[in-house]
């Protein structure tokens, strides 16, 4: 059931407008229900609740580990230090439509299911626009993006855009990593960027437990072709002898139709992406601090007004959860 909380001004179930509260109130629930289920916003971030005007996230660098001691030998003592932090401050967003008296005298039926229909409609595609303008800023090297009326940072918590060839090490000087990647979406550059998200350290050098499993591409039918042509066969299409193709069954593939406008004309980028590692370090976090709130009065010129309201942000916390390829600029990992 979508997550909606709904007030009732006094007077209502009296008015003209009665008999339409409760059929307005459960289609709205109907259709909100289904937007969340069609959502990929679960899928590419880690969606979670906060109590607070804000919320830190921060990670921890992995300990030295166990040495040896001999018989009868000290404990040695271990540390972790805390890496980059990020703080994400929520962001209030409202919408209101009316319906007017004289849709009702009238017995404007359709109007009573367009209009709402076009309201939440509009909640979630705003939720769903968002989050892809998040993924497409950092697909184009972008520190900010503007969104409807607001300027949004993107930045991971090193300070560098989500996918960088220079990210730093907050504990060892000098030591960068690179997550953006020039080559072309083909079977070997899925398996050479896989592998290099398999060596990505923490920030005292430690190999971590990134295993990526999901393939995520704006609605572009070259890439398409080229990942299911990459994944969607147990045969290597490329050897005279059909040798086995390691790529088969292993990939969940997100295609965002959302993604296509906030991504240059032209470019062909792609992500793969660790869904664990995104849930369990806070790779990208989507964090809803008050759910939508819908309230229903009557304004002074007779309408019938529902107003929505909503507080919620997202961002990016962790890039070690996913890596970018086609990306100009971007090192090259297939000669």
């Amino acid at each position: 059931m979508a997550n909606i909380t709904f007030t009732e001004g006094s007077g209502l179930q009296d008015s003209v407008f009665g008999k339409s509260q409760e059929p307005i109130k459960l289609f709205i629930e109907k259709h909100g229900e289904s937007f969340e289920q069609q959502s990929m916003l679960p899928q590419l971030f880690h969606m979670g609740t906060s109590t607070h005007w804000a919320e830190k996230f921060t990670g921890m660098t992995a300990m030295d580990g166990f040495k040896p001691v001999g018989e009868n030998g000290e404990y040695p003592w271990d540390g972790m230090q805390e890496g980059f932090s990020k703080v994400l401050e929520h962001t209030t967003w409202k919408n209101q439509f009316a319906l007017s008296r004289e849709i009702m005298d009238d017995g404007k039926l359709m109007d009573l299911k367009k209009k709402p229909l076009a309201f939440i409609t509009s909640y979630h595609r705003t939720r769903e626009k968002f989050g892809a303008a998040i993924f497409g800023g950092a697909l184009s090297g972008l520190s900010s993006v503007k969104y409807r009326d607001g300027t949004f940072d993107i930045t991971g918590a090193d300070g560098k855009s989500v996918f960088a060839t220079d990210h730093p090490s907050k504990a060892q000087s000098g030591m960068t990593q690179t997550n953006c990647f020039a080559d072309a979406f083909s079977n070997d550059a899925l398996m050479a960027v896989e592998s290099a998200m398999q060596d990505f350290r923490d920030d005292k050098g430690e190999v971590l437990d990134v295993a990526p499993n999901t393939i995520v591409i704006p609605n572009d039918y070259t890439l398409k072709k080229a990942v299911f042509a990459a994944i969607g066969a147990d045969k290597d299409p490329t050897t005279a002898n059909n040798g086995f193709n390691y790529n088969f069954g292993r990939w969940n593939v997100i295609i965002w139709q959302y993604l296509n406008q906030y991504i240059t004309a032209g470019t062909h980028p792609w992500i793969l992406l660790d869904s664990s590692y995104n849930k369990e370090y806070g790779g990208a976090v989507w964090l809803d601090r008050v759910k939508l709130e819908v309230r229903s009065e009557l304004a002074s010129n007779d309408a019938n007004v529902w107003k929505g309201y909503a507080r919620f942000t997202a961002g990016i916390n962790d890039w070690r959860f996913a890596a970018a390829g086609g990306i100009t600029g971007g090192t090259q990992l297939i000669a």
